[in-house]
Order: C-alpha cells, then structure tokens, then sequence
C-alpha cells in the first residue's frame, strides 16, 4: 500500500514565526482591510468584523472581532459590545447554513495566561465541528488535516453572511 502523503504549506509562515507583523497590530491592521477574498474579511459592522483565522484549526474556522484595540470585553462601551455579539450570532447562522455542521464551537482567550496568541486585541473564535471530527492524526499525531483551503471557506461563509 503506497503512503498517502498530504501538504499545508500554508501554515509554513506560522511555523517559522513569519506571520504576524514585526510592529503593530495585525487584527487592528486587518480591520482597515476591504471585504474580499484576498484579505480574507468577510463581513462588517459599525464596530466589529469577520475575518477567516489565517491558521484555522478546522474547515470554517472565524474571528469575530471589534474594531476597537481592547484587550478585555470591559474595555468595550455598551455599543461595541451589544455589536460584537450580534456579530457573533449572525457567524453561527452563517457557519450554520454554509456547513450544517453538528455543533459549534465559540471561545475567547482573555489575556496571555488564558492562551490568546495575540492578548492586546479581543477577538473570538467561531468554528464548527463535526461528531468524529478528532481522528487519529489531531490526537496520536497532534496535526490537524483540513479537507478546505481558506479561499473555499471563505466563498462558503461570504455567500452565507449576506443572507438577511
């Protein structure tokens, strides 16, 4: 039997530490960027947006994020903070429709100890997920292996988000 071999050379520039700019905020950075494939945005509000996360952990993989530079929710005044979580809702309907996954999962990292790779700017993670979707290779191999590239997820959620 020959060895089936797979490739994410995506993700070469987080291995090497590359993918994040040197100065900055690339989330702040990010929310200036237009909708479109090309910068992975997909969908804006008055004071958050959704982007694809550049190093998913599965198919349909988000960040829903405010515009605002904060490091935790309480930073956030009323209007921004009613406004990231109907951001968050209308993600879930769209990963619904554009997946019909069987569960999703939604969390935050507050600050450095909780593990958020970037503490300095409040950002949510939305992804659906699968009964079964933890195989041999997430847990003996510790990589995950996803069946999409971001643009398909991006065409998949984009077209899903403009749905009133």
């Amino acid at each position: 039997m020959p060895l089936e071999r797979f490739s994410a050379a995506w993700r070469e520039q987080y291995v090497q530490g590359t993918a994040l700019p040197s100065s900055g905020c690339v989330f702040c950075e990010l929310g200036t960027q237009e909708v479109a494939e090309s910068t992975g945005v997909l969908w804006r509000s008055r004071h958050s947006y959704v982007a694809l996360n550049a190093f998913p952990y599965g198919s349909g993989h988000l960040l829903v994020l405010p515009y605002a530079h904060v490091g935790e929710l309480d930073a956030l005044d009323e209007e921004q903070y009613e406004d990231l979580f109907w951001t968050m809702r209308l993600t879930v309907r769209a990963l619904g429709r554009a997946y019909g996954a069987d569960g999703l999962n939604i969390g935050m990292n507050l600050g450095k100890a909780a593990g958020a790779g970037i503490p300095d700017h409040l950002h949510a993670h939305v992804l659906p997920r699968w009964n079964g979707d933890t195989n041999f290779m997430t847990t003996i191999g510790e990589t995950r292996v996803l069946p999409e590239s971001l643009a398909s997820t991006w065409a998949k959620v984009h077209g899903a988000l403009n749905i009133p």
